[in-house]
């Protein structure tokens, strides 16, 4: 079942806002954080909304293991990787590396 619920994508996109340049987060720590457990899908889904507002930093959000899973929804080949460099993110193989220490957790982060 698909739910779009255009409430939940503006949470999302509300606290995809919030992450710091050059640090990162997951579909499912936005879901986490949201009480959505789940729902990290519907986080991917949102997070495909969002790539016509210029003010959600939608390449700071990354699966779980770190890696570059959205970077097809960024146009060209690539941009997705080096907006993460050019905030200081080193990324290989699509994948972020040191994601333990860039990474961000919004429920630690905000608060829950």
């Amino acid at each position: 079942m698909e739910n779009k619920d255009p409430n939940f994508f503006e949470m999302v996109h509300e606290v995809v806002k919030l992450i710091p340049r050059g640090r990162v987060t997951s579909y499912g720590a936005i879901a986490r954080y949201l009480g959505t457990g789940k729902s990290a899908r519907m986080v991917g889904w949102a997070m495909q909304s969002s790539h016509t507002d210029d003010r959600v930093p939608a390449h700071r959000v990354v699966n779980s293991a770190g890696l570059l899973t959205g970077q097809h929804h960024f146009g060209k080949p690539g941009k997705m990787q080096e907006l993460l460099e050019a905030e200081g993110v080193v990324v290989e193989d699509n994948q972020v590396q040191n994601f333990d220490k860039v990474f961000w957790d919004p429920s630690k982060e905000l608060g829950m």
